[in-house]
């Protein structure tokens, strides 16, 4: 794989839970930065604009206009058309989530416990295909 151009990446670790990824992502050629709280995620992005965002979607029932912190996040990204979210979701929210990306862009979802050879396949796949809809599971 041909890393000459410069990619970076924002992972979003909100509540974890999951192995350390940014060796996996640093081995395929990324720049990475990580923010924990998605308003300082957001922040970010209005100075920087990544190749990839990998978040997590946490529903939030107690939201009254919105799913979770991952909708504003998604909003943001509508106008950086060539960054590409991977999200990872716990299966038992799926309806919620789907709701949601079918309303705001999401490159690849992948469900929880996330496996890291799935999620190199997400990433080699980022750098090579247009957006598009994919779920891994």
């Amino acid at each position: 794989m041909n890393h000459a151009r410069h990619r970076s990446l924002l992972a979003i670790i909100e509540l974890g839970g999951y192995p350390n990824f940014r060796p996996l992502y640093e081995a395929l050629g990324y720049t990475v930065a990580i923010e924990t709280r998605m308003r300082k995620a957001i922040g970010y992005l209005k100075h920087n604009v990544p190749d990839v965002i990998v978040a997590e979607f946490n529903f939030q029932s107690d939201f009254r206009d919105r799913t979770s912190s991952l909708e504003s996040l998604l909003a943001v990204v509508q106008r950086l058309p060539d960054t590409q979210v991977i999200v990872f979701y716990d299966r038992e929210f799926t309806p919620q989530f789907e709701k949601l990306r079918s309303r705001l862009p999401v490159h690849h979802a992948l469900t929880f416990p996330v496996d890291e050879a799935s999620l190199r396949l997400c990433l080699q796949g980022v750098a090579i295909e247009p957006p598009s809809a994919h779920v891994l599971t």
